[in-house]
């Protein structure tokens, strides 16, 4: 992460400790800051840097498609599931688990997320069988979900557990003094 911004310092200054407790970290900014960078950069610093660092993207996928992706499925779970498949929350065993664009995620798959969270254990769809989940959560989110919750949109409850810890990343009209610095690292790494 390359920054001379005080605002950006004053995030890094605080990276260390954050990295150390294992509470779940919500990071707000548009896209673009370096959200991604940042969970990185967490996990890098912490316990778990020795186990897997796994991202999603909750704003990419469909609900059906993200509920597999992050749960897993069993064989026959749904039509084209011929062999079990481990989900993201089983990749990320003894790592972090970075769920950018959370805010987007449905209102049903928000109570199952909810779940996870405060009982650190899932089900695999298709399964009735729980999974115990050692996994840290970093989530991430351009959208202000403070507003979210206020309009009923996202629920209240999985706000105050994912934001244990809360980061909010300027954007870069608020530190135009980083542009030379960033313009110069990415033209170093095209060359």
């Amino acid at each position: 992460i390359v920054s001379k911004s005080p605002l950006m310092k004053k995030i890094f200054s605080i990276l260390p400790d954050i990295a150390q407790s294992d509470s779940t970290v919500l990071l707000q900014g548009e896209s673009g800051t370096g959200k991604e960078l940042l969970s990185l950069a967490i996990h890098n610093l912490s316990a778990r840097s020795k186990g897997p660092f796994v991202a999603l993207n909750c704003g990419a996928l469909p609900d059906t498609l993200l509920e597999s992706e992050l749960f897993g499925h069993t064989a026959g779970a749904f039509t084209d599931a011929k062999r079990s498949r481990a989900g993201r929350f089983a990749m990320a065993e003894g790592g972090t688990l970075f769920l950018d664009e959370i805010g987007d995620i449905s209102p049903a798959l928000q109570v199952r997320l909810l779940r996870v969270i405060e009982e650190r254990c899932y089900e695999p769809l298709g399964s009735s069988k729980s999974v115990k989940a050692d996994v840290r959560i970093i989530a991430a989110s351009n959208k202000n979900l403070a507003h979210l919750v206020e309009e009923d949109l996202f629920r209240k409850d999985l706000y105050y557990r994912i934001n244990v810890v809360k980061i909010e990343i300027p954007p870069l009209s608020q530190r135009k003094e980083d542009i030379p610095l960033l313009a110069e690292h990415f033209i170093n790494r095209l060359n």
